[in-house]
C-alpha cells in the first residue's frame, strides 16, 4: 500500500522487520500493544510469536488491509493512538504490556509522554520499543552537561532504563525519509528519583529548562516568584550551586530541588 504523507507513514522494509522482532526478543505468553502497524510486517512478525498482539491504527485504508491478512491473536483499533486510552486498556491485561511501533516522526513527542503518563498512573507496562528519528533518540538518551540533555532525558529517564538496541538508515524504510532511525528499548520501572508532587517537578523542569544555559540562580527566579519563595533560599534548601546551569543538574538533584517547592505553600 501507498505511504500518506498525511500521517507521516515511513514503512519498514521485511528484512529490517526481522531485525526489530530480534531486537524486541517476544516470548509466547506476550502480549503487545503495536502503535500504528501500517501494512503489517511486525504486527505479522509478532503475532507468530506471541499470545496476542493488539494493533492501533489511524488511517482506514490500513486498517482494511490489515484485518484482511493478520492471524486471528490480532485486534485491529481504528484509532489515533493519541486518543487511544492506554492506561486502561493495560489495567485490562492479564500480563504487563509489551509495547512495540514505528512512531511518525511528527508526534513522537507526544506519544512518549503518553506512555510515560499511563506508567506514572500505575498502568503495568514491562516495555516499549519504539523506533525514533535519530535525533530524537539522542535527545532521549542524553546526559546532564551535554547539549541534548533536557526535559525529554528527564522525563523519560526518570521512569526508564533507556537503551539503543538498533540503527536504520533512510533505505530501511519505504519511502526512504530524509533522516536516519535509531530504536530505542525503554525498560519501565518505579521513578529513578523520589519525587514527592510529580506536577510540580514537571512543571519545575520545563520551566527551568527554558532557560537552561542561564544560572539555576537566575533560570528558577519566575518558577520560584510564582510559588512565593526566594530561589537563592530554594536553592540552598535542594544542597546545590546557584552558579550552575539547569542543563548539569542530574535527576536526584532536580527531585531535591522540585522537592523544596512540595513542602512549601504556594
Amino acid at each position: 500500500m501507498k505511504a500518506r504523507k498525511k500521517y507521516g507513514q515511513h514503512f519498514l522494509e521485511n528484512a529490517w522487520a526481522d531485525k526489530l522482532i530480534a531486537a524486541i526478543g517476544p516470548s509466547a505468553r506476550d502480549r503487545f500493544l503495536e502503535i500504528g502497524p501500517g501494512p503489517g510486517a511486525l504486527t505479522v512478525r509478532l503475532a507468530a510469536a506471541v499470545a496476542h498482539v493488539t494493533a492501533v491504527e489511524v488511517d482506514p485504508e490500513m486498517v482494511g488491509a490489515l484485518r484482511s491478512r493478520v492471524p486471528s491473536n490480532v485486534t485491529i483499533v481504528h484509532q489515533d493512538f493519541l486518543a487511544f486510552d492506554l492506561a486502561a486498556f493495560a489495567r485490562e491485561s492479564r500480563e504487563p504490556l509489551r509495547i512495540a511501533g514505528n512512531l511518525p516522526y511528527n508526534i513522537s513527542s507526544p506519544i512518549l509522554f503518553t506512555l510515560l503518563r499511563a506508567h506514572r498512573d500505575g498502568a503495568p507496562i514491562a516495555d516499549a520499543t519504539l523506533m525514533l528519528q535519530r535525533e530524537v533518540a539522542d535527545r532521549i538518551e542524553a546526559k546532564p552537561g551535554t547539549k541534548d540533555y533536557g526535559t525529554l532525558s528527564i522525563f523519560v529517564q526518570l521512569r526508564a532504563r533507556v537503551r539503543r538496541v538498533l540503527a536504520l538508515p533512510p533505505g530501511a524504510f519505504r519511502p526512504s525519509p530524509k533522516v536516519h532511525s535509531a530504536v530505542l528499548r525503554l525498560d519501565f520501572h518505579d521513578p529513578e528519583a523520589t519525587v514527592s508532587d510529580e506536577d510540580i517537578f514537571e512543571r519545575l523542569v520545563r520551566s527551568i529548562f527554558t532557560e537552561r544555559r542561564k544560572t539555576l540562580s537566575n533560570a528558577l527566579r519566575r518558577f520560584a516568584e510564582e510559588h512565593g519563595l526566594d530561589p537563592r533560599e530554594a536553592i540552598d534548601r535542594a544542597g546545590l550551586d546557584g552558579i550552575r546551569r539547569p542543563e548539569t543538574l542530574q535527576l536526584t538533584e532536580l527531585a531535591r530541588l522540585a522537592d523544596v517547592f512540595s513542602s512549601s505553600p504556594a
